[in-house]
């Protein structure tokens, strides 16, 4: 079993149907090992999504993404939500900063299986920012629960056609970690690839 993320916590963790399948957890990292994996949160200069093999990790964070790709882990997923993804793509994307744009309603792209986002901030005092399980398209206020995007806290939830979800705009320093099961081989290329060339234009704008 990982000494890092707190396996029979996600294990204990109910499954809520409505609006759509998912789960939450305050504290999906083990206390004594949550402090270093944030504080080796790679350095992000801009907003949007980074892949992870874009970034330069330090140990501590290397060690927390093997713990995620791991076999318990993936074994836990598949009970909790009654899909098979022991053998699916996973893929692993980093934000952190929020801008005035992100937040905004949507729900996950149809090549997405399972959708997990931890939360690696040591605290949050802002009045906005926190993600939302929403049960419309339109309405950020028709919510079902919000999550606090503290230390090591998690949403993890089946995609579905109706699994919208967002938060109230918020500009500042925003760390997490989002890890997606995908459909196949082409769809892992397909993302990985768009996220690569937006790292590059990041860069080549901070360049200019």
């Amino acid at each position: 079993m990982s000494a890092i993320l707190n396996l029979q916590a996600i294990k204990d963790a109910p499954l809520q149907l409505d609006p759509y399948p998912f789960f939450t957890l305050d504290r999906s990292i083990n206390s004594e090992k949550v402090d270093n994996i944030i504080n080796a949160f790679p350095a992000l200069p801009d907003g949007g999504s980074y892949n992870l093999e874009d970034t330069e990790s330090a140990p501590a964070f290397e060690e927390f993404t093997r713990a995620i790709d791991s076999v318990e882990f993936r074994q836990l997923l598949c009970e909790k939500f009654d899909v098979d993804v022991m053998n699916l793509p996973m893929m692993m994307t980093l934000r952190g900063h929020s801008r005035a744009k992100d937040g905004r309603i949507h729900s996950d792209s149809k090549t997405k299986v399972l959708t997990i986002l931890i939360y690696l901030n040591h605290d949050w005092n802002a009045d906005t920012g926190r993600l939302r399980v929403l049960r419309s398209q339109t309405d950020m206020e028709d919510y079902v629960t919000e999550i606090e995007p503290g230390p090591g806290s998690l949403l993890a939830f089946k995609v579905t056609d109706n699994g919208w979800h967002g938060y109230p705009s918020f500009v500042g320093p925003r760390q997490s970690i989002q890890i997606n099961f995908l459909t196949g081989e082409g769809a892992n290329k397909k993302h990985r690839f768009f996220h690569g060339i937006s790292a590059k234009l990041k860069k080549l704008r901070r360049r200019l």
